[in-house]
């Protein structure tokens, strides 16, 4: 059984994004369809904590039609020292944090990416944190170097057959708009991640805060100490 998961590729994503990269064999970093609605979208902002509460950073891209385009080619918009600012936002929200001091440097440098588009600037960040989780680098593929067609489910079973999957795995929010039947009809099986979020301690709160950026179990934890966790969470 070869398991492919299929994600879009998100900014400084949450931990059931890089629990996915672990259980897959093969993950494919859906960058070739259209960018979603700026504003609204993970793939260019995030939560983290902001002293006891949760809050968003965000990359601003560019809007109009120029933002509408692949998430790959879609342009990262240049305020004055604006990535300047989101690393002064993750250095005062995790200066007190345990690992900070392993941690930080990485994320300043990945902040701190020149890239132009969303798609690099994101694929960067994802590709860095999944090697010092322990993933290989091979094992993610960027959907713009592949040759497929089709939308939604067609096109999700046209990228497993593609890089030689026969078991795609969906996330939980996939029911929505996922054909589920589609898949048996084309020979690839079907399974779900079902992703429990699991609870680590937080510098400096008192009840835990789920569903956030990956810098904050990283800054808690370090890059050690989350992978375990990762690799530690059950396989339902």
């Amino acid at each position: 059984m070869t398991i492919v998961a299929i994600h879009q590729p998100n900014f400084f994503p949450w931990l059931g994004f890089f629990d996915k990269i672990i259980r897959a064999d093969r993950f494919v970093l859906l960058d070739h369809v259209q960018m979603p609605l700026t504003g609204s979208s993970y793939c260019n902002r995030v939560s983290i904590l902001m002293g006891e509460k949760p809050g968003f950073m965000q990359i601003p891209v560019t809007r109009g039609s120029e933002a509408r385009t692949t998430i790959s080619g879609a342009p990262i918009a240049s305020p004055p020292k604006g990535r300047e600012k989101l690393l002064r936002t993750v250095q005062q929200s995790y200066a007190k944090a345990p690992f900070s001091r392993e941690v930080l440097p990485v994320i300043e440098t990945l902040i701190l990416n020149p890239a132009s588009t969303i798609g690099a600037y994101n694929e960067q960040g994802i590709r860095v944190i999944s090697e010092r989780l322990g993933v290989a680098r091979s094992k993610l593929i960027s959907s713009s170097d592949l040759t497929t067609n089709g939308t939604s489910t067609a096109l999700l079973i046209a990228i497993v057959k593609a890089i030689g999957g026969d078991t795609y795995m969906a996330g939980g929010g996939a029911a929505g708009y996922q054909e589920d039947v589609m898949f048996s009809a084309a020979g690839v099986k079907l399974i779900y991640q079902n992703f429990r979020h699991p609870i680590y301690p937080q510098h400096g709160q008192d009840e835990f805060v789920p569903g956030l950026s990956i810098i904050d179990a990283l800054m808690n934890l370090g890059f050690d100490g989350t992978a375990a966790m990762l690799h530690s969470l059950p396989q339902a």
